[in-house]
């Protein structure tokens, strides 16, 4: 979802490409944004130059929304949140653990992709995959290029 609000300026944004500059696998990107079409927090574009785009304002996507979105978890207990974490009973730390796991989602409700995207060493990131991205393609159309050549 950041590599989508980080390019969104450009039109939408197709999973190949998404896939390549975070190294995430296409299908269980498919996987993951199928859900998130789901949840309403992006639209999917057809044909040609088509992907995905955000579905509303990144200021109005809070990075708890994603997560709840793809069925992840922020939890932090053993038992995911069911008690049984001695012996089936609930053990003695099992209420701290799971007031931390409110605290993360919390957290993370407080936190917009805009405010990520705005984040100097988030950008800094961005650009480095997108010269990565740029030079290797480069490098696979020079190879092109030179074998065409002779």
């Amino acid at each position: 979802m950041l590599d989508l609000a980080l390019h969104a300026q450009h039109g939408p944004v197709s999973l190949a490409d998404i896939s390549e500059r975070q190294g995430i696998s296409l299908s269980y990107l498919e996987q993951l944004f199928a859900k998130l079409r789901r949840s309403n927090l992006v639209s999917s574009v057809r044909g040609p130059g088509g992907g995905y785009q955000l579905s509303r304002d990144m200021q109005g996507i809070q990075v708890a929304q994603v997560i709840d979105a793809v069925n992840e978890s922020v939890d932090a207990t053993r038992c995911q949140g069911l008690g049984d974490c001695h012996a089936g009973d609930t053990c003695l730390t099992h209420h701290l653990w799971c007031d931390l796991s409110l605290q993360i989602h919390e957290f993370l409700s407080g936190i917009s992709l805009a405010d990520l995207v705005t984040r100097r060493e988030v950008q800094e990131v961005a650009l480095r995959q997108d010269q990565r991205r740029c030079n290797g393609k480069a490098s696979r159309l020079d190879k092109i290029e030179a074998s065409a050549v002779e």
